[in-house]
């Protein structure tokens, strides 16, 4: 798959993986899906929701570990501040031969443009929240929410 196919296909799934709402009993389902998709595969992964500031949902599974959290806060911040999935911010970036850095405005030391975390976007009113993995490759951060969305929805 060339980068302009996977930049297509991301940018497919923000357009229909849309909520129609979202709110703390969505998360607590969404997250407690997700924990058992990763738990049924072994995955050693931590899970984070949050709508706007607040943490609707964190869970850390066997394996994990303190550095998966500081994946989460960095790449949730590119969703915050970009409106994109992390993986597709990154993807966009790396084909366009630049990197997530003070030349746009932000601290790498704060932003990781790696896949895991995807927008929560209600349908009329746009992004409201952040879904996040991290644990595993970027790419299988990303389809493990994609896949979780999927099944909620």
């Amino acid at each position: 798959m060339t980068d302009d196919d996977l930049i297509a296909r991301l940018e497919q799934q923000e357009r229909d993986l849309l909520f129609s709402r979202f709110d703390f009993a969505d998360a607590w389902r969404l997250g407690s899906l997700l924990v058992e998709m990763a738990t049924e595969r072994g995955l050693p992964v931590a899970i984070d929701i949050r709508r706007g500031p607040q943490q609707l949902f964190h869970a850390a599974l066997a394996g994990s570990t303190p550095d998966n959290d500081a994946w989460i806060e960095r790449k949730a911040r590119v969703v915050e501040r970009f409106g994109n999935s992390s993986y597709l911010v990154g993807r966009r970036l790396a084909a366009g031969g630049r990197e997530l850095d003070a030349s746009l405005g932000v601290d790498p030391a704060r932003f990781a443009a790696h896949g895991g975390a995807f927008p929560v976007r209600v349908e009329a009113a746009g992004v409201v929240g952040v879904v996040t993995v991290s644990g595993l490759p970027q790419a299988e951060d990303h389809a493990l929410v994609v896949e979780a969305i999927e099944r909620f929805r």
